[in-house]
């Protein structure tokens, strides 16, 4: 019987696998760490941001050192912004919203993991570069010319495009764009009426989508929200959300039937969303709170804060002293108030949800609108002053007010027969858009007239213009001059 071999040919192969792995580490031993660090993760990576999008990730394949990686990233053109760590992952956050319009690289190359010793040049991380974009500068206003009379047009500043977005039949007479840009709700009524009173409201597409890697529905598909048949739809207004409306209603038949209604901005395919009536006292103007859970209303002798369903009868605050809220910041940590003093000169007032009330301004004319700067603590309005007593002649101005020491600047003087005045401010604080109204002066054109003003006056036409915007603190903003858009409407409005 022959001795059976000590080793079989399976056992002969494991141990040289054996020794062939254990020389394999030790060469890795000797060598140290050579699997370098890298960007796994860039959350901005192609995308096309907005002004709500404040904060970008990066996240590492390993534990990076901190020091390393925020001296060598660079973001152009330039942003400046905070940084903040979670373990592997930085998150950079902006300071100010992104200039609309830019297209914007992020590129990292030098920064060393934590455990990588420091006068070693070779374990850097792998060269990282990603990119990502701001929405394009995009305009909607009313259209005054022949062509565009009363239709609702958008017109994109950074491609230079311009689309009608409503049929010639439809006269608009107000909209709100939706926080993704992507639909318009808009108020108007036919061509052949010219009562005032007969506005329904609808949503329209405006042919772009929030999303790079999503398909846009097409421009100016338009469906009815809310009819008039039972009840005339004279203010409304869009949450910040976008998914509520509130709309200030009268009864056709029953003028003591008056007050807000709310309802759902988007419904479900088949279903056809109803409004429902908000229980409390009759009131004038108001603005939906930034968390879209209530609404500011004037209300008898000053301003409640309603909440937004059926029974509202007990306000959550209310605010005797003021009349009229006339803006939030986007966070709702301030608000900017009217208040109406028995002179007939009106104060401005910045509020705090903290209680502080601080008066910014008085005026012997009107505080007809105010925009907080999301880039600065600087408020934006629109007011006039009384330069005729007898005749009652108010001179409308722009000026721009440091909320930290109220100092005013004004920035720019509108001449006195042009009273409807209307500003947007720019989602990226860069800049204002207003309009100037021409009157019609002739008695008979002007009962022909299909556009008004807010207040009825017939339009002749109207120009749009542009105006750059410098932080109030540089001594320069009083010197920046408005330029002329190339472009006949009204009641222009930025597209967030």
């Amino acid at each position: 019987m022959t001795k059976k071999a000590f080793l079989q040919p399976l056992d002969r192969v494991a141990i040289a696998w054996m020794l062939l792995l254990s020389l394999l580490i030790g060469l890795l031993i000797l060598q140290g760490d050579v699997v370098a660090a890298r960007v796994r993760d860039f959350t901005w990576q192609s995308q096309q941001i907005g002004a709500e999008d404040i904060s970008f990730t990066l996240t590492f394949s390993r534990p990076m050192n901190i020091k390393s990686v925020e001296d060598n990233l660079k973001i152009e053109p330039p942003l400046a912004g905070k940084i903040s760590w979670a373990g592997r992952r930085m998150v950079y956050t902006l300071l100010t919203p992104a200039p609309y319009g830019t297209n914007y690289k992020v590129e990292l190359q030098g920064a060393k993991d934590r455990f990588a010793d420091p006068e070693d040049n070779k374990l850097v991380i792998q060269p990282f570069s990603g990119q990502f974009s701001t929405r394009d500068r995009v305009i909607l206003y009313i259209g005054a010319d022949q062509e565009d009379k009363g239709r609702l047009v958008l017109y994109n500043l950074t491609e230079d495009q311009k689309k009608v977005l409503t049929p010639k039949e439809l006269v608009v007479m107000d909209f709100k764009a939706f926080p993704d840009g992507e639909k318009i709700l808009f108020s108007a009524r036919t061509s052949n009426n010219q009562d005032l009173l007969s506005a329904k409201i609808y949503t329209v597409t405006t042919g772009i989508s929030a999303k790079s890697d999503t398909r846009a529905a097409a421009a100016g598909l338009i469906e009815l929200v809310l009819d008039n048949k039972d009840y005339q739809n004279l203010k409304f207004d869009l949450s910040a959300d976008g998914q509520t409306i509130v709309v200030q209603r009268g009864n056709r038949n029953n003028p003591s039937d008056f007050g807000l209604w709310f309802m759902p901005a988007n419904s479900k395919p088949g279903e056809k969303p109803q409004p429902q009536r908000l229980q409390s006292q009759p009131g004038g103007d108001f603005i939906i709170t930034p968390d879209s859970k209530a609404v500011a209303v004037a209300q008898g002798q000053g301003a409640a804060i309603l909440a937004l369903q059926k029974d509202a009868s007990k306000p959550l605050d209310f605010l005797p002293q003021f009349g009229l809220v006339q803006a939030f910041s986007k966070d709702g940590s301030q608000a900017a108030m009217v208040k109406f003093n028995t002179d007939f000169t009106r104060d401005l007032f910045l509020v705090t949800n903290q209680g502080t009330q601080k008066s910014l301004l008085k005026t012997t004319g009107s505080i007809l609108s105010c925009q907080f700067d999301p880039a600065s603590p600087t408020l934006y309005c629109l007011l006039t002053q009384l330069v005729s007593q007898d005749q009652y002649i108010e001179q409308p101005y722009l000026v721009a007010i440091d909320l930290k020491n109220k100092q005013q600047k004004p920035l720019l003087v509108l001449p006195v027969e042009q009273r409807n005045v209307q500003m947007s401010l720019s989602p990226d604080g860069l800049a204002l858009l207003f309009d100037q109204v021409v009157p019609e002066a002739n008695a008979t054109t002007a009962s022909a007239n299909n556009l008004k003003t807010d207040d009825g006056e017939a339009i002749a036409t109207s120009s749009l213009w542009l105006m750059p915007l410098l932080p109030i603190s540089d001594t320069a903003i009083s010197t920046i001059k408005p330029e002329k858009l190339p472009l006949i409407g009204f009641h222009p409005r930025w597209l967030p």
